[in-house]
Order: structure tokens, then C-alpha cells, then sequence
């Protein structure tokens, strides 16, 4: 089971706060620059 979520006009404060997320033992993110 997979979620995709496209941003555009990304900046620096936006994959900070990606980075800093809490999520559930079990949930895994990939962050694509």
C-alpha cells in the first residue's frame, strides 16, 4: 500500500518539515529531491 504525494515549488523549510514528520513504526518515507 503506497501513497504518492507530488510538490512542486519545493524549498528548504519544506523538506525540513517532511524530514520532522512522527509517523508509526511501520511507515516508511522515501523523499526524491
Amino acid at each position: 500500500y503506497k501513497r504518492l504525494l507530488d510538490i512542486y515549488s519545493s524549498n528548504s523549510k519544506t523538506v525540513d518539515a517532511l524530514m520532522k514528520l512522527e509517523l508509526p513504526s511501520g511507515v516508511e518515507v522515501e523523499i526524491k529531491v
